[in-house]
């Protein structure tokens, strides 16, 4: 059975690689678990490019057909050891930096779009240098990004050096600086290829990563293109001038960008698979496996399904359920306040990113409708059945 070299672990493209009778192959960073039964092999750093490729020499594989990344870490990764390995796929480990370092990618973004200033700071850089350059309120994060981790609106000297100490102080390119943008976000998830934007769909957060990540409940939606048709305009127009100006190899790709009144501004790119069940919830919605697709993409095939994204029947979104205060949510008390597409939750479970203890879909005819009911949910998760 042919191998997929897979950096990092993820239910759902685990599944499909089962589908497409690929034999995976992981490379982990704990505390990630992988299936029962599987190759793995553990590294400490997912960044590791090194460390990945000695990974893979050691477990003498035969028969490997690609690799996949199922996360940002291992975007660079995967691009060097498909290079090391003649392997198909994106083998241009320096123009996959521009995708992983937030500097670069602003810095190599077209004039015409609009953006944050940018710029790398260290323990060397004062709070009134950034704050004279960025304004009195700017952004601490890592140049590479994490999901949010570590990402600190900064407003005062104090902020700063608390912000300052989540990192080792020993870089130069290790924390961008960026003026701040108080405004909501979308998200838009798409394939690029052959130089041109194939097919995409977009979603809106319902609170920022940041939030979610200082403990709100991370839940997005699929916006309806007929009710939100400027937003879609320029969110299309956005995601093939910037791909266009940074180059990209051909990807499934996530871009986000802030809804201002002026129009979008550019947030951050990054060539791999949605986060969370961004692409449960595109399948659902429009038909697009981009779990599928990605594989195919790694496996140097075409992409050969239809691409669909018009005016779907109903839909979908995603939650990120927490622990609820005081901890006496259970499942059924979910199941009997809302209807689920799929749920799961089980608070005594370890908190995983997000502080996520379980996940749900729910779905719709009308978008807003289906926007309030999250927002429901979300309230009833965050005061435990109140």
């Amino acid at each position: 059975m042919p191998k997929m070299i897979v950096i990092g672990h993820r239910d759902g493209l685990d599944q499909a690689l089962q589908r497409r009778g690929l034999d995976p192959f992981y490379i982990v960073q704990a505390p990630v678990n992988t299936p029962a039964g599987r190759r793995f092999k553990r590294v400490t750093d997912m960044e590791n490019a090194q460390e990945i490729l000695r990974a893979v020499l050691s477990a003498r594989l035969d028969d490997v057909a690609g690799v996949l990344t199922v996360h940002e870490m291992g975007v660079f990764g995967a691009a060097y050891v498909r290079q090391q390995m003649s392997l198909p796929g994106n083998t241009d480990s320096a123009a996959t930096l521009y995708f992983r370092d937030k500097y670069l990618q602003k810095s190599k973004l077209p004039p015409q779009i609009r953006r944050a200033r940018c710029r790398y700071a260290s323990g060397d850089t004062s709070f009134t240098d950034l704050a004279d350059d960025l304004g009195d309120t700017f952004v601490i994060k890592p140049a590479t990004g994490a999901g949010a981790l570590r990402t600190n609106i900064i407003r005062s000297p104090e902020e700063y050096a608390r912000a300052l100490k989540l990192f080792s102080g020993q870089s130069d390119v290790e924390i961008v600086a960026e003026s701040f943008i108080d405004a909501s976000e979308v998200y838009i998830d798409g394939i690029w290829k052959n130089g041109d934007l194939r097919w995409s769909s977009i979603s809106r957060n319902h609170i920022s990563p940041l939030s979610a990540v200082q403990g709100g409940v991370l839940a997005a939606h699929v916006l309806d293109r007929r009710r939100h048709s400027a937003l879609f305009q320029q969110a299309e127009t956005l995601a093939r001038q910037a791909l266009a100006g940074l180059n990209p190899p051909d990807c499934v790709f996530h871009l986000e960008a802030f809804t201002e009144e002026s129009g979008l501004t550019f947030g951050e790119c990054a060539i791999r698979l949605p986060g969370a069940l961004s692409p449960q919830v595109n399948k659902l919605t429009f038909g697009v496996d981009l779990f599928d697709i990605e594989i195919s993409l790694a496996l140097g095939e075409e992409v050969a399904e239809t691409l669909d994204s018009g005016a779907p029947d109903r839909f979908y979104g995603y939650l990120l359920l927490r622990r609820s205060k005081g901890g006496n949510l259970t499942q059924e008390d979910f199941e009997r306040n809302f209807l689920f597409d799929e749920i799961q939750y089980s608070p005594d479970a370890p908190a995983g990113p997000y502080g996520r203890v379980g996940q749900a879909i729910v779905s719709d005819p009308d978008e807003l409708k289906l926007h309030q009911t999250m927002d429901d949910i979300v309230r009833f998760n965050e005061a435990g059945g109140v």
